[in-house]
């Protein structure tokens, strides 16, 4: 920079430096402007400086691009008028402290108020945000600076705001189960995307797994995982406990995803599980065992598929319940005409894959039930027994094959048969997990202290 732009960009809060690698660019534009309130965002006090900085991203995994470094110095260090940092960088803000001294203390808020997280650096002169904060928001950083050798602590307050989103489609994201209520403890969180964000853009799968936050009372330990470019699937590494509440969150509102997308709003997510029930078909045994927080409640005859038409074996969870369903050969690829072939009013269904596979009254194979399988790969029993579990199980509900002779249950493409991947397995659908013994790193949601 040349000595005459030095003298004019060095005035204050206002004077700006783009440094992208190791080219320097000078910007006035933040000096002067007004935003659409017609408030100021000038320079501010003649001894102050202040530098942002377009950095490379630092280490552990937070950065989902260049980042803000926010350089103090000069004699009166944090004092200033309010600027707005450029759209260049996209990753975290950073507060460094140039002058001797340290950051004793560091406490960013939004304009609600809410604590933005964040962390020091070893030597207490960086702050860093713990995740990039959303486009179009005002912040406050409430500081105070240790000196060395200077007369001790110092107070101040540090305005700031995020570049504008430019026009454009935002990204948002539809949490299921959609109505809320309470479910089983199988029932995986759904994440449905606005649009596609494809796997060969590994930053901006971070930058939304990061913005996607759920909590948990009681706490565990989970995972996103990426169905396809435009669907992520949450779990936890077991079960959710029983008589859990599960809060879901996007903080992609006003988030730089890539490219020049950003987030958008999207409605939250709070829903709770009932006892954890869950029935176990042996399917050599011909029996099926129906447990409620580890304690039998009843064992049940039944029959399962016939060779041909093998129950499928594994995990499945109910997704949903149909007092009388008519179930057809044809759907399953039976022509009619074929002895195979059936058209039947079926009682008390149970459903637990996409393409038909349910529990549900059968009293046609009474004399078959509890001896021998003769369905077409559905789980049949005595009408009193399909109407005493319709009504025992709810959505999420889980229900285990075991001692079959079936293909196994696929994870995603017929139901929630997430639980058939291991917890190594399911990591490796996240982008964000490092680590196939652990759980994957915490979503970032919006950068607010979890705290708070």
């Amino acid at each position: 920079m040349s000595d005459v732009s030095s003298r004019r960009y060095a005035r204050g809060w206002g004077a700006l430096s783009l440094a992208v690698g190791a080219v320097l660019v000078s910007t006035a534009a933040q000096s002067p402007d007004r935003d659409s309130e017609g408030e100021s965002w000038a320079a501010g006090s003649r001894d102050a400086t202040a530098v942002v900085a377009v950095d490379g991203c630092a280490g552990g995994g937070l950065c989902s691009g260049p980042r803000h470094s926010v350089v103090l110095g000069g004699d009166r260090v944090l004092t200033g008028r309010p600027f707005t940092l450029g759209p260049r960088a996209t990753g975290p803000v950073e507060l460094a402290l140039r002058t001797p001294g340290v950051l004793a203390d560091v406490t960013v808020t939004d304009r609600r108020g809410r604590r933005i997280a964040g962390t020091q650096s070893a030597d207490h002169t960086r702050w860093t945000s713990a995740a990039p904060l959303p486009a179009g928001a005002r912040y406050a950083a409430r500081l105070v600076v240790d000196g060395t050798g200077t007369g001790g602590a110092r107070r101040a307050r540090l305005d700031f705001r995020t570049a504008p989103m430019p026009a454009g489609e935002r990204l948002t994201v539809t949490f299921g189960p959609g109505d809320g209520g309470t479910y089983g403890v199988g029932r995986p969180i759904t994440a449905e995307l606005s649009r596609p964000v494809p796997e060969d853009a590994p930053e901006a799968r971070r930058a939304v797994e990061r913005a996607l936050d759920v909590r948990s009372e009681p706490h565990v330990d989970g995972a996103w995982h990426w169905v396809d470019s435009a669907t992520l699937h949450y779990r936890p590494r077991t079960y959710w406990p029983a008589h859990a509440t599960i809060r879901v969150h996007s903080g992609l509102d006003g988030a730089h995803i890539g490219g020049g997308l950003y987030g958008g709003p999207s409605r939250p997510l709070t829903f709770t599980t009932g006892a954890r029930i869950e029935a176990v078909t042996d399917v050599s045994a011909h029996r099926m065992t129906v447990f409620r927080d580890g304690e039998p409640l009843r064992t049940l005859p039944v029959t399962t598929g016939k060779p041909g038409y093998r129950t499928r074996g594994g995990i499945k969870v109910v997704l949903g319940k149909e007092p009388l369903v008519r179930m057809r050969g044809d759907t399953i690829g039976i022509t009619r005409g074929s002895t195979d072939f059936y058209d039947l009013e079926v009682r008390w269904a149970t459903r637990v894959t996409w393409s038909g596979e349910y529990l549900h009254a059968a009293p046609w194979s009474l004399d078959a039930q509890g001896n021998e399988d003769v369905s077409h790969g559905c789980t049949g029993m005595s009408t009193e027994d399909a109407a005493w579990l319709f009504h025992t199980v709810r959505e999420g509900d889980l229900v285990r094959v075991v001692n079959g002779y079936g293909k196994p249950m696929t994870p995603f493409d017929n139901g929630f048969g997430d639980w058939n991947l291991s917890w190594s397995e399911w990591l490796r659908g996240s982008a964000l997990a490092t680590d196939a013994t652990g759980p994957a790193p915490g979503p970032l949601a919006g950068a607010l202290d979890p705290a708070l």
